[in-house]
């Protein structure tokens, strides 16, 4: 395959999968009506940090799975991605916050895990996960703030 429609692959996997999730999961008044931190960001903000780290997020997979589709790196990607794909409608869709907090936390420990093991195969696409990591730790302290004042 011609790796630049890997590439877009990759892309219309992550980008599309996320917008869509994004787009088919109802915020509705239930989130309105939740009590949030005083940190909690503008609703604005989510739609234009997740477009950016998907399009990071795709290319880093994209860039492992150039190098070694079937190691450590790639298998910890694909995980990453199922619980963050998983997230959005655990938390939106079946108001699970707590549940919704124990998927995120997972999600991180498997970006942190991903950095670690892509460090030695490709540290660029280890380097496209450092804002992820961080966005997903603010985003875990979020939602589990979310849970505790709920």
């Amino acid at each position: 395959m011609n790796r630049y429609v890997a590439l877009i692959l990759f892309l219309v996997l992550v980008l599309g999968g996320g917008l869509a999730l994004g787009g088919l999961t109802v915020r509705g008044g239930w989130y309105a009506g939740l009590a949030k931190p005083s940190f909690n960001p503008p609703a604005w903000l989510f739609g234009a940090v997740w477009t950016v780290l998907y399009i990071l997020i795709a290319i880093a997979g994209w860039r492992v799975w150039q190098r070694d589709r079937s190691g450590w790196p790639m298998k910890l990607w694909w995980a990453q991605m199922a619980l963050n794909f998983l997230w959005t409608p655990v938390f939106f869709g079946a108001h699970q916050i707590g549940l919704a907090f124990v998927i995120i936390l997972l999600m991180l420990a498997a970006i942190l895990a991903f950095i670690a093991t892509a460090w030695r195969l490709d540290r660029v696409a280890a380097w496209l996960f450092v804002p992820y990591a961080a966005w997903v730790a603010f985003a875990s302290l979020l939602n589990g703030s979310i849970w505790m004042l709920n």
